[in-house]
């Protein structure tokens, strides 16, 4: 069953995002029922990869094995944005 929901846009991102949805062939709702999907998982160490959005699902454990630390990557935003 759907539950039928209002959003309230500033105009500017609405037509970027239509666009968006446009350009990957789905609709606004779905683009944004697809994102609130992926916050549900909140960091959590088990879930399904195959509810995730194919962009997101197509990224999941690209780094792993990688010996890149949150501090690592700290030091690297901080040195790049100086």
């Amino acid at each position: 069953m759907n539950t039928k929901l209002t959003v309230t846009l500033d105009d500017a991102l609405a037509r970027r995002m239509k666009a968006y949805a446009r350009k990957k062939g789905a609709t606004l709702s779905k683009v944004i029922a697809d994102y609130l999907a992926s916050l549900d998982h909140g960091g959590s160490a088990k879930f399904d990869k195959s509810e995730l959005p194919p962009r997101t699902r197509s990224l999941v454990g690209i780094a792993k094995g990688a010996d890149v630390t949150e501090d690592d990557y700290v030091a690297y935003l901080e040195e790049k944005y100086r």
